[in-house]
């Protein structure tokens, strides 16, 4: 899970992302697509054009980290809003990280068998 303090920000990177970027690619997009500094700490979340795949990038302080996840039902809600980036509280990174409406929580879906 990421660590995130009540002092980081979380940035959603409005529209669609290239998934096959890795931690280089992606940092690369917040420093010249959102003229944002990727290595201050803050979380940046990515997500693919189906919309079941998303990928947060963040500097702890020693490294750059990326964690990714994959829903098996459902999508995650992203604004539509194309170009730029959405800042979001630490608590609906939580809820979206869940698969959650993080604009108004309510659970998407959950799952009900295995395979």
């Amino acid at each position: 899970m990421i660590p995130i303090s009540s002092n980081v920000r979380v940035w959603i990177a409005s529209g669609h992302c290239d998934m096959r970027k890795g931690m280089q690619g992606l940092a690369l997009i917040v420093q010249e697509g959102l003229s944002r500094n990727p290595f201050q700490g803050d979380v940046f979340v990515f997500r693919g054009r189906n919309g079941r795949l998303i990928k947060a990038l963040w500097h702890d302080g020693v490294g750059l980290s990326l964690y990714a996840k994959k829903l098996d039902r459902g999508r995650f809600v992203w604004p539509s809003a194309e170009g730029g980036a959405i800042a979001i509280s630490p608590a609906q990174l939580s809820y979206l990280l869940s698969g959650i409406d993080w604009r108004h929580p309510q659970e998407t879906s959950r799952p009900t068998k295995v395979g």
